[in-house]
């Protein structure tokens, strides 16, 4: 893969792996940069393509699902030199179009957390709801269970 990195989501999208956003330079947040960074791998030739349009927000901690031929990517978590946060941000990538696409966000920022469809729901399980913290006591886990509706009833 062209940039390291870890925390980033993935999807396979007409036989291309697309890999997107993460952590560069380390698995804590608190010695590591988030990236808005998409890549694609193409298995039948094995070689990655060219950079993609970047994730709107570099966020790493994100959960995803691949869904008509578009990667949803869900939450995530920000650290900034000022704060450090979670976000609700829910965006779709369109590989074809090479676009991104704002949707409406979840109801609770977190990150951390896991998601996939069945059918046309997105369905946002788990996380934590505050980012960058290994204090005892501090930890806010979560086991809120969203569905998001994507195209249709």
């Amino acid at each position: 893969m062209p940039t390291p990195r870890n925390h980033a989501a993935a999807g396979l999208v007409d036989g291309r792996i697309f890999v997107i956003g993460g952590r560069i330079g380390s698995v804590f947040i608190t010695t590591a940069s988030n990236t808005d960074i998409v890549e694609e791998y193409d298995p039948a030739t094995d070689s990655w393509g060219r950079l993609r349009a970047p994730m709107p927000n570099p966020r790493s901690a994100v959960a995803w699902g691949v869904h008509g031929g578009r990667i949803y990517v869900v939450g995530g978590e920000i650290r900034h030199r000022d704060f450090w946060a979670t976000y609700a941000a829910v965006d779709a990538f369109d590989p074809k179009s090479n676009s991104w696409t704002r949707l409406p966000p979840m109801p609770m920022p977190r990150h951390g957390l896991a998601a996939d469809f069945i059918g046309n729901r997105l369905h946002v399980v788990s996380g934590q709801v505050q980012s960058g913290t290994n204090a005892p006591g501090l930890v806010a886990n979560t086991d809120r269970h969203d569905v998001l509706t994507i195209g249709g009833n």
